[in-house]
């Protein structure tokens, strides 16, 4: 019986070449496009779920007050993590851990590796797999080292057994290392290329073990039978019991949200790119639908063509059951087909769709579970376009076809015509949300910043280029291809080190006001570019301003209308400098938004990051050459580890641009399987009024006047499309606006060029049909008249 449905199917199939071709393309496209959003959205859901205790591992942030809003800081206080396993009988294992990012040498071999300074319990939360040695001792010794297996390859070479032997960190302590893990998956949100023992780290550093002090990443394991409200309130008290005088807190936040639901607003979790894997598993959908509505249309299109096939069947004895299966049929054995091209391209598409979203996803086709969603895919996509084909062609009534009456549409017209605006609608969607995510882009990438950031590269330093900085920076400005060099305790575009506490006497006095501070040398604003608006520069005598300071302009605001030089700020009883000089303010940390007031001191021994500034007119691969000369001179021991500032501030926007991209290919595709269902249909139109054409043409009408007549009815549809786009576009877009503080306003020409775009793609569409429509010979038309 199946096998009887699949013959009568394929040879139907081969009679209407044409239609089978379109509607197997749109659904491949459609197919194809929710496989790779499907792929996407997959790896960004499986993040992290490689360690075995991941439903009971937490992160644990702070909450902080600054003038009456909440602020969750991803850094803690370093006893807290010990706290928590003594006071909270629920916390089994608990860490601190600090990032670093350190060089390490083997002999002549050098690299520079970012890994975590961690207690023992690090090894046990994260079920980290050892390859050699083993979790229980591997830090039995202070001196201890745990490499993944990529960095012991690096160092040591490919195949070789290195625990016990040492590694050089920082070119000046040696670590054992005790044991090589498996490399981490790149689906981590906290990834380590190395552990090493946070005692050794800490030791010295007093300032670690007080409260106040949030510097560390703290990590905890509760007990699976624990109740996680009840925890959570525990840990939330557990700061103020410790610190007199704070309103601090600690939050837990669990290890399936890490990735995911990341941001929040107030002290609260109100999500992160989760809205993104929400949105584009929303148009994988969409693009199904539209792909599926294609089916129907070109399905119900055909329907006066098979008329004549229905009434023979009915009149030899088929049921209705009979033919909806058989073309239940045709539907699915288009799906199938349509997901074997559709795997074609995927094999085509996939690397490029992973250069575009940064990853590297396979298509897994030995997966069960990809097979069974494929699989799925086609099943689905074949009922739900062929359902209604199926039950409308079937029930035309015999007698009616079989005398030559003409099989009267009724209200399956008014569906395939509302099938095409929903189509349209969708696409217009599109074409005006790519526009806006685009202006927004741009908006924020081409405002003001405040300083200079191209030709201006930045590495990490440690205490060995600090001592030699002066010198450094001479043989650099020496060499002809810089202009300058400088030092920074954090990244420009980064907020680095705050906090609060700050007074001044005028203005607005507060302690709560959260401060950023910068320990740069006396070059900085000359390298960056950081225009110094009032006051002077810091000199080149250390001491001598070691209580000065320079400020940013919002924060000379803050004291005061009069002039800021020469008042002064204090912090408690440690901290009292005067303000020698006023910065115009610049953009750090959030791209979209205000940054926060700076102070600036001169002190390069609290230096992480050298900046580099190069001359113009001088080819940067020549630059790069001799400020490569210089740092191998005086740090032989290290890499020449770069990155341009510039790059690092179009990285800042790379979430937004892969909406734009992502949204600009998928608007792309939902248009061109809108496309094809157009000219599938005006194919059918023109094929149905051939004679019409044939007597206006013997009348007298023009080839104008003709493709304009059959133009028409498909304009309307899209006009139609057009209004219900506008307001459902605006809608979205001004939502997804509200979560940047510097945003675009959205403007009436942006739905002008969708929708003029929308009209054009649907007129070039539709004009080929009427125009071969309109120039055939009326003869061929008329002739059995």
């Amino acid at each position: 019986m199946i096998l009887n449905y699949i013959k009568i199917a394929f040879r139907s199939l081969q009679k209407n070449k044409g239609y089978s071709f379109l509607n197997i393309f749109g659904l491949a496209i459609g197919i194809t496009c929710a496989s790779l959003i499907f792929l996407w959205v997959e790896d960004e859901l499986s993040f992290n779920q490689s360690f075995d205790r991941s439903e009971n591992v937490y992160y644990v942030p702070t909450n902080q007050e600054y003038e009456g809003k909440w602020y969750t800081i991803y850094a803690s206080p370093g006893p807290l993590a010990q706290d928590m396993k003594n006071d909270i009988p629920e916390v089994l294992r608990s860490t601190r851990s600090s990032s670093q990012e350190r060089l390490f040498t083997v002999g002549d071999n050098a690299i520079n590796s970012r890994g975590r300074f961690v207690d023992e319990d690090f090894l046990d939360i994260f079920s980290l797999k050892f390859i050699e040695g083993n979790r229980k001792d591997a830090f039995t010794n202070p001196e201890a080292i745990v490499l993944t297996q990529r960095t012991a390859e690096k160092l040591f070479g490919i195949g070789e057994k290195v625990v016990g032997k040492v590694v050089k960190m920082s070119n000046k302590d040696n670590y054992l290392v005790t044991g090589i893990i498996e490399n981490l998956p790149k689906n981590t949100s906290f990834p380590f290329n190395w552990v090493a023992p946070f005692e050794r780290y800490a030791d010295g550093q007093e300032w670690m073990t007080f409260y106040g002090n949030n510097f560390s990443d703290t990590f905890v394991e509760l007990s699976p039978e624990s109740n996680f409200e009840t925890v959570d309130k525990k840990v939330r008290g557990l700061i103020a019991s410790k610190e007199e005088e704070t309103s601090d807190y600690a939050i837990l936040h669990a290890m399936k949200d890490w990735h995911l639901r990341s941001n929040f607003e107030n002290g609260v979790k109100v999500g992160g790119r989760i809205k993104q894997v929400t949105l584009f598993t929303i148009i994988a959908f969409v693009i199904l639908f539209i792909a599926c509505i294609n089916f129907m249309n070109l399905s119900t299109a055909r329907s006066e063509k098979r008329a004549n096939e229905v009434g023979v069947r009915k009149a030899m004895g088929s049921s209705r059951g009979r033919l909806i299966m058989q073309f239940i049929s045709e539907a699915l054995m288009l799906s199938f087909i349509a997901t074997v091209v559709s795997i074609l391209l995927l094999v085509v598409l996939l690397p490029q769709f992973n250069l575009i979203i940064n990853k590297d996803l396979g298509l897994g086709l030995t997966k069960p579970i990809h097979l069974f969603i494929l699989s799925s895919i086609a099943i689905v996509c074949g009922l739900l376009a062929g359902l209604y084909p199926a039950f409308y062609l079937s029930s035309f009534k015999p007698v009616a076809v079989l005398k030559g009456l003409k099989v009267t549409e009724g209200s399956v017209s008014l569906i395939r015509k509302g099938l095409v605006v929903g189509q349209f609608t969708i696409s217009i969607v599109f074409i005006i949300a790519t526009i806006i995510v685009y202006q927004q882009i741009q908006f924020a990438k081409n405002r003001e910043l405040g300083y200079d950031k191209d030709q201006l590269l930045s590495m990490r330093i440690n205490e060995e280029a600090i001592d030699k900085f002066n010198v450094i920076q001479q043989d650099l400005i020496s060499s002809g291809a810089v202009s300058n060099a400088t030092l920074s305790n954090s990244e420009i575009l980064s907020g680095g080190f705050n906090g609060s506490g700050w007074q001044w006497k005028g203005g607005t006095n507060t302690e709560d006001v959260l401060i950023s501070y910068r320990y740069v040398t006396q070059s900085f604003f000359e390298t960056t570019g950081l225009e110094i608006i009032e006051g002077r520069g810091f000199s080149n005598n250390i001491d001598a301003d070691s209580s000065s300071t320079l400020i940013s302009k919002s924060l000379a605001k803050m004291m005061g209308n009069d002039s800021a030089i020469g008042k002064r700020i204090t912090r408690g009883n440690n901290v009292n400098v005067e303000v020698v000089g006023v910065v115009e303010d610049y953009l750090y940390g959030d791209m979209f938004g205000s940054s926060d007031p700076v102070l600036f001191f001169n002190y390069p021994d609290g230096g992480n990051y050298m900046y580099i500034k190069t001359k113009g007119g001088i080819p940067v691969s020549e630059a790069l050459v001799d400020i490569e000369m210089v740092l191998k001179k005086h740090l032989p021991a290290y890499p020449f580890d770069y990155q341009f500032v510039d790059e690092a501030f179009d990285a800042k926007f790379k979430n937004e641009e892969l909406i734009a991209e992502l949204s600009q290919i998928f608007g792309i595709l939902a248009i061109l399987i809108s496309c094809l269902g157009l000219f599938g249909l005006a194919a059918y139109t023109a094929e149905q009024r051939r004679k019409e054409i044939g007597v206006r043409k013997v009348l007298g009408a023009s080839v104008s006047g003709v493709v304009k007549l059959l133009s028409k009815d498909f304009l309307k549809l899209v006009v139609i499309a057009i209004v219900i786009a506008i307001p459902i576009a605006w809608y979205f877009m001004s939502n997804w606006l509200q979560d940047y503080a510097y945003r675009i306003e959205i403007n009436w020409w942006v739905f002008a060029v969708a929708g003029f775009s929308a009209i054009t793609i649907a007129m070039l569409t539709v004009s080929f049909q009427a125009i071969k429509a309109a120039i055939a010979n009326p003869a061929e038309s008329l002739k059995t008249e």
